[in-house]
């Protein structure tokens, strides 16, 4: 019965709120977008670089037995914002926090979860060390790029789903006669996902082959599209070549019209300018990852993940369900 109480009137209800929120500068209006719906203040931390550019963190405000979390997305700049989680973890384990949690919006090095080639490091799996001894106790992560990065952690994760709330705008968008299209083999369980909370609708896949880095060659679609709107799902977009790809042969297979959602826009390099030049309506994304409206394409559509991560934080902090979000 607690958990399904709202989170701000259930953080609030006791006598003695145990529970903190810091931010790295990754993201800090996530943070205090979670902050406003869990009804507390953010914790109070200086951030700021020396002249050589290494980083100091102090954190300002007693933390001893709290319950702290800590919101960072691994984002770019990659390196900067990992040093800058690292020794935030550093500074709570010192100030004897009661426990370190981890709330990783986006986690950057996922794509190197495994070697493809000789003499490659498995940059996902050095990562996840690296939090553990730096001081986190337990992951908070949304939509990882793959789900058995989990098990590169000696320590609890939570996994969440970005699904909820890109559903719910899914919902709103004209016609009925929807495909929902993985941009590649791998994808396929999230798209059959989708559709089964879309009343069963059909699916299609792109058959893709990659030849480089940030290189993909699109070859054909499996699965019948012609007359339906097709909406492309996927975890992240970069560059923005395969989706862009991806929907170019989606209109040419005859789909009526093309929409794409994803999780995390990192949006690197000419990743704006092909989107706006293609034949994609609107692109879906969550602000896992931060950008400026006036800097991006006009075709995307930035919703919040903040309610969901507020939540699952809330529940984590009163040890209740995680799952039950996504039932």
């Amino acid at each position: 019965m607690v958990a399904q109480m709202p989170a701000r009137q259930r953080i609030l209800s006791g006598t003695k709120v145990n529970l903190k929120i810091f931010s790295g500068t990754a993201n800090p209006d996530l943070t205090k977008e979670i902050c406003e719906y869990l009804g507390i203040a953010p914790g109070q931390v200086r951030i700021e670089p020396f002249s050589d550019g290494e980083i100091y963190v102090q954190i300002q405000e007693s933390v001893r037995g709290i319950d702290c979390f800590v919101i960072q997305p691994t984002c770019p700049p990659v390196n900067e914002n990992l040093m800058e989680l690292l020794i935030l973890l550093d500074a709570l384990k010192r100030a004897s926090a009661g426990r370190i949690t981890v709330v990783l919006p986006y986690y950057g090095y996922a794509r190197q979860d495994r070697k493809a080639a000789g003499r490659e490091a498995i940059t996902a799996k050095l990562v996840a060390d690296l939090l553990t001894i730096a001081g986190a106790q337990r992951i908070l992560a949304l939509d990882l790029h793959k789900p058995q990065i989990m098990g590169f952690f000696n320590i609890l994760v939570d996994h969440l789903y970005a699904s909820p709330v890109l559903l719910d705008y899914i919902r709103t968008l004209p016609g009925n006669d929807t495909v929902l299209v993985s941009p590649d083999v791998g994808g396929v369980a999230r798209a059959r996902a989708f559709a089964k909370k879309l009343e069963d609708a059909p699916i299609a896949i792109i058959d893709k082959r990659r030849s480089q880095h940030n290189v993909a060659e699109v070859l054909t679609v499996v699965g019948e599209v012609e007359g339906r709107v097709a909406i492309m799902v996927d975890d992240m977009i970069d560059t923005a070549g395969t989706i862009v790809k991806g929907a170019e042969l989606l209109k040419r297979q005859g789909a009526k019209a093309v929409y794409a959602c994803t999780t995390h826009a990192v949006l690197s390099g000419p990743a704006n300018k092909r989107i706006d030049e293609s034949p994609i309506e609107k692109l879906i994304v969550t602000n896992s990852i931060p950008h400026d409206p006036s800097k991006i394409s006009k075709k995307i559509v930035q919703l919040s993940v903040a309610k969901l991560l507020g939540e699952a934080i809330a529940r984590i902090h009163e040890d209740c369900s995680v799952s039950e979000l996504f039932e």
